[in-house]
C-alpha cells in the first residue's frame, strides 16, 4: 500500500490519487516542482512591480476585471477573492474528495505555471501529510472558472480562517489545527488567491475515485452475472471467445473471458450441456451481459483516458508562461472550463445506471417461478407462508430507478454568472456528485443479485457450482448471510453482501481460486 507519494511537474495517477485520499498517503514536493513553483513566482513579482495592469495580479476578477489595485491593496484583494468565493452551502462533502481536490491542485501548482510561492504550496501538501481536513459544502461549483467555491474553502484554511477536520475526524477552527500540526498560515500574496482556487480539481478528483470504483465493480458485475447465468441453468458457450471475436470490442472480450473463467468446472452448467437441453437461447440479460459489461467497460477506459489527460494539465486563469531564457508572461486562457469532465462524469453515470439494470433484471428472473426453471417462487422457503426474496428485488428496483433518473445528464445545463462574464459554465462539479450517489446505487444493487444468485445456487444442490461461484457463495455464508430457509430479517443480509463488494472481498475471494480477473 501506498504511503507517501511525491509530486513533482509531471501528472500524477489515478493510483496516487486514490492513495492520498482514501489511503492517506502523505504528500511532498519534489525538487523539480519547487524549482519550477519559483521560476513561475519569479515572472509574477516581475509583473506586480509594473505599472501595466495584469489581471489576476493587478486587477479585480470576473466581471471586475477591469478596475486597476495598486500595491497596497494586493493582499486585502487575495483575502477578499478567497473570503468572497468561499460561498458554499449544504452538507459536508466526503472527506476523500476534498483530499483528491487538494491533491490536484497542488499538482497544478507544481507545474510552474500558476505562480504561487513555495510556501504556499509546501503549506498544502503539509496539511495533506497531517491530515487536515477543511470543510467544504456540497454546493457552490459550476464546473466553470474551477471548482471556485469549493477550492475556496479550502483555500481558507491556508490562511488559517475557516473550519476544518483533523486528522481523527474532529471539526475545529483551521488555525487551530494548523497550531496542533506545527503548522503556520500563509499571507497570499498577488494572483496566489486566484491559483488556488480556479482549477478542475474537485469534479476530476471525484472522476478519478469513480473511475477506481467502477474497474472494481465492473468485476463484481461479471461475478454476479456468472452466479445468475449458473443459477438460472443457463449456458456458458454464447461467451466462447470465436464469437466475441467478430465484435471486437476490447471490453466486451474481457468481460466474456471473465464469465467463461468464472464458470468453468461448474457442475450446475455441465448438468444441462447436452443434447437432452431443449432450450436454445437464454434470456438477453444473461446472454448478452458481457456486451453490456463490456460497453460499459469501455466507456470507463474512455472516462479513464479524459482523466489522463487531465492530470496532465496546468489548470489555471491566468497562466504563467515562461521561456528559456528566464523571460515570462501571463496570459488568460479558458482551460478551467469543465466540459471535458464533466461529460464523462456524466456518460459514467448512464454506465452506473444500466448495468445496474441488467443486474435487476437477471435477480428478478430467480424470483418469477415462470421463468426461474424449477427453483421455487421468491426462493421462499415455504411460498405464501414465506415471502422469500421477493422484496429484496423492490429494493434493487427503487435503487435502478434512482439511477435511471441521475443518469440525466448534468453537463448540458448552463446558468450564467458573474453579470454574464462567465456565460457558460460546465456543470461539471454536480454531474460529479451525482456519479458518487449512482456508484453507490450500483454497489447496493450487485449485493443484492450476489445474495440472490448465492441463494438459488444452494438450492440446485446437489449439483455443485463452479470453484469460482462456490468461494463467493461461501463468502457471503462465513459473513453471516444464511442459506435457504424461513424468512428472516432482510435488510442486514442485505447490508453484509453491500458491504463485501464494497471492501472488495468479493473480487478477492474469486482471484484466491482463479486468479484476478481483467
Amino acid at each position: 500500500m501506498v504511503q507517501h507519494i511525491t509530486v513533482g511537474v509531471g501528472p500524477l495517477s489515478i493510483d496516487e490519487v486514490v492513495a492520498v485520499a482514501r489511503r492517506g498517503a502523505a504528500v511532498e514536493l519534489s525538487g523539480e516542482a519547487l524549482a519550477a513553483i519559483d521560476e513561475a513566482r519569479k515572472v509574477v513579482d516581475a509583473l506586480a512591480a509594473s505599472a501595466t495592469p495584469v489581471y489576476g495580479v493587478s486587477t479585480g476578477f470576473g466581471a471586475l476585471a477591469t478596475r486597476h489595485i495598486p500595491g497596497d491593496l494586493r493582499a486585502q484583494l487575495q483575502r477578499s477573492l478567497v473570503r468572497s468565493h468561499a460561498a458554499g452551502s449544504g452538507p459536508s462533502v466526503e472527506r476523500e474528495v476534498v483530499r483528491a481536490l487538494m491533491l490536484l491542485r497542488l499538482s497544478t501548482l507544481a507545474t510552474g505555471r500558476t505562480g504561487v510561492r513555495r510556501e504556499t504550496a509546501q503549506l498544502m501538501a503539509a496539511m495533506l501529510s497531517a491530515g487536515i481536513t477543511p470543510v467544504v459544502r456540497e454546493y457552490g461549483s459550476l464546473g466553470c472558472s474551477g471548482d471556485l467555491a469549493p477550492l475556496a474553502h479550502c483555500a481558507l484554511a491556508l490562511m488559517g480562517e475557516g473550519e476544518v477536520l483533523d486528522a481523527e475526524g474532529a471539526p475545529m477552527p483551521a488555525a487551530q489545527a494548523l497550531a496542533a500540526a506545527g503548522l503556520a498560515p500563509v499571507e497570499l500574496a498577488e494572483k496566489e488567491g486566484l491559483a488556488l482556487i480556479n482549477g478542475t480539481d474537485g469534479m476530476l478528483g471525484m472522476l478519478a475515485l469513480a473511475i477506481d470504483d467502477l474497474t472494481e465493480l465492473l468485476k463484481v458485475a461479471d461475478i454476479t452475472a456468472a452466479m445468475s447465468v449458473e443459477g438460472q441453468l443457463g449456458t456458458d458457450r454464447v461467451f466462447a471467445a470465436e464469437l466475441q471475436a467478430i465484435r471486437p470490442h476490447p471490453g466486451q472480450a474481457l468481460s466474456a473471458a471473465n464469465l467463461t473463467s468464472l464458470l468453468r468446472d461448474s457442475g450446475v452448467v455441465a448438468s444441462h450441456r447436452g443434447p437432452d437441453c431443449h432450450r436454445v437461447q437464454d434470456a438477453y440479460s444473461l446472454r448478452c451481459s458481457p456486451q453490456v459489461h463490456g460497453a460499459a467497460r469501455d466507456t470507463v477506459a474512455h472516462a479513464a483516458t479524459v482523466a489522463g489527460r487531465e492530470l496532465a494539465s496546468a489548470i489555471d486563469n491566468p497562466v504563467v508562461l515562461t521561456a528559456a531564457d528566464g523571460s515570462g508572461r501571463v496570459e488568460s486562457n479558458g482551460n478551467f472550463h469543465g466540459a471535458p469532465v464533466a461529460y464523462v462524469l456524466d456518460f459514467l453515470a448512464i454506465v452506473a445506471a444500466d448495468v445496474a439494470s441488467i443486474a435487476e433484471r437477471r435477480t428478478d428472473r430467480f424470483l418469477d417461478a415462470a421463468r426461474n426453471h424449477g427453483l421455487p417462487p421468491f426462493l421462499a422457503d415455504d411460498p405464501g407462508v414465506d415471502s422469500g426474496l421477493m422484496i429484496a428485488q423492490y429494493t434493487q428496483a427503487a435503487i435502478v430507478s434512482e439511477l435511471k433518473r441521475l443518469a440525466n445528464p448534468a453537463s448540458v445545463d448552463s446558468i450564467p454568472s458573474s453579470a454574464m462574464q462567465e456565460d457558460h459554465v460546465s456543470m461539471g462539479w454536480s454531474a460529479a456528485r451525482k456519479l458518487r450517489r449512482s456508484i453507490d446505487g450500483l454497489t447496493r444493487v450487485l449485493g443484492i443479485e450476489l445474495m440472490t444468485a448465492a441463494r438459488a445456487l444452494d438450492l440446485r444442490a446437489p449439483l455443485t457450482p463452479s470453484p469460482a461461484t462456490a468461494a463467493v457463495v461461501r463468502l457471503l455464508r462465513d459473513a453471516g448471510v444464511e442459506g435457504p430457509g424461513t424468512d428472516r430479517f432482510l435488510a442486514p443480509d442485505i447490508d453484509i453482501a453491500h458491504q463485501l463488494v464494497v471492501d472488495r472481498r468479493v473480487t478477492a475471494a474469486v482471484a484466491d481460486v482463479i486468479g484476478e480477473l481483467a
